[in-house]
């Protein structure tokens, strides 16, 4: 048996990066997936590549900003496959590179509204989803830098620190009743997310890792995917970096 056989699943920000991997790797391991994005083109990509090697998936154009679309994205799951077994929280933004002082209030709020309001949204609707099974589990994306600081990223920080305490009230929340809530923290990834480097400053970003180098997206899904499964039916409320030991610096 598959190890999400049985599973439907959704996850946000699924058309590129970590969230693809993910997705693929999900639908190879028995999940029916439900991919969210902005970008309808590549989610599609997402889909039709499940779908070519026997899954099932659907997309939904979705930005996680916005409330509705996040009920309409559980509303999806349900309609089509009859139940909500997983969430991964996982769309986000990084923002301008600006100091405190100089920092943009429409981007901050833009950075906030995707990466923090974002996760609630999605929990807020996720979970009355999941009660109804009486099991669920809810990944939310946080960062390394959900428990360390870097100089001119304030509200992506900000808003990666929040996510992990989102993860750890819903945990006491919600563990009793069945749906287990935490939150994963990788390092610097290499995707389309740190292409405002160039290929020298992402060499040095590597370096910075103990590991030597940049995580691979099949790395951080890797992860996930158990923290998903069953296999991690004790694991609860706890904010897991996966960073080549840029934390234990």
């Amino acid at each position: 048996m598959k190890t999400l056989e049985n599973k439907v699943a959704l996850i946000t920000g699924a058309a590129q990066g970590i969230g693809k991997s993910m997705a693929l790797l999900f639908a190879e391991n028995g999940a029916k997936l439900v991919i969210t994005d902005l970008n309808a083109e590549a989610g599609e990509n997402v889909v039709n590549a499940i779908e070519n090697n026997g899954g099932e998936a659907i997309f939904v154009k979705a930005d996680t900003s916005n409330p509705e679309d996040s009920r309409k994205s559980v509303d999806a799951a349900l309609a089509r496959f009859g139940k909500l077994d997983i969430a991964v929280n996982n769309a986000g933004i990084v923002g301008p590179v600006q100091s405190i002082e100089e920092y943009d209030l429409n981007a901050w709020n833009k950075v906030l509204s995707i990466n923090l309001s974002g996760v609630f949204y999605g929990m807020k609707y996720q979970i009355p989803a999941m009660l109804k099974n009486g099991s669920g589990s809810i990944i939310n994306m946080s960062s390394i830098v959900g428990s360390a600081g870097a100089a001119n990223f304030s509200a992506y920080v900000s808003s990666k620190h929040g996510v992990i305490g989102l993860t750890r009230t819903g945990a006491l929340e919600y563990s009793s009743r069945g749906i287990r809530i935490n939150a994963v923290g990788p390092g610097y990834t290499d995707t389309s997310m740190i292409d405002f480097l160039d290929s020298e400053q992402k060499d040095i970003v590597g370096a910075s890792h103990p590991i030597g180098r940049l995580a691979r997206v099949e790395e951080i899904a890797e992860f996930v995917l158990w923290l998903a499964s069953d296999k991690a039916s004790f694991a609860t409320g706890t904010y897991y970096p996966i960073d080549g030991g840029y934390l234990a610096q």
